[in-house]
């Protein structure tokens, strides 16, 4: 799955996109803020993840930029299964936070939730000590469920309390037009 907004492209990752993914994820600050990520992060974990077999309801794909002029990786946003659910993830490399790159590729992975793969419901999470995701996620139209629950964090090695919320793809609320 392929899909282009006005500034990014999401596309699968392939094991040759290794060495760059790395370099966008390996930073301290980026895999704290996200539950399955070891720390340090090495090559060896981007090629892990890049060939991991993946369940049909599962769509990572890498954000890509032309920013600097050539087309870089810098991060990933995906839709996973998640018990009896399916939940919203992404992440950035430092460089691009704040230039609305996270919302502009979360409204698309909405719209893909909704209108490809037919979910009626999403869920996501963000650690307490990471409001920028939350104000990201309410912006995509996620609001709190009241609950925060720890979650392991593997690159802390310790559980987090991580703030819940979800979405009704049902509402029309947050309907963002696709790019052609």
């Amino acid at each position: 799955m392929f899909a282009r907004t006005q500034r990014l492209t999401l596309r699968p990752g392939w094991p040759e996109d290794a060495p760059a993914l790395a370099a966008a994820i390996a930073h301290k600050d980026v895999v704290t803020k996200i539950s399955r990520a070891p720390w340090p992060y090495t090559e060896d974990d981007a090629r892990a993840f890049l060939t991991r077999r993946q369940a049909s309801a599962d769509s990572a794909l890498l954000i890509t930029t032309l920013d600097t002029g050539t087309p870089r990786i810098i991060g990933c946003i995906g839709i996973h299964p998640e018990g009896d659910a399916h939940e919203l993830g992404y992440w950035l490399t430092p460089d691009a936070w704040g230039r609305g790159y996270a919302t502009e590729a979360g409204q698309h992975m909405v719209q893909i939730a909704r209108h490809a793969l037919g979910l009626k419901r999403l869920r996501a999470g963000h650690y307490v000590d990471n409001p920028a995701s939350g104000r990201v996620l309410s912006k995509l139209g996620f609001t709190p469920t009241g609950r925060i629950e720890p979650q392991y964090c593997r690159a802390r090695g310790h559980e987090v309390l991580c703030v819940k919320l979800e979405l009704d793809l049902d509402i029309a609320r947050g309907d963002f037009r696709l790019a052609a």
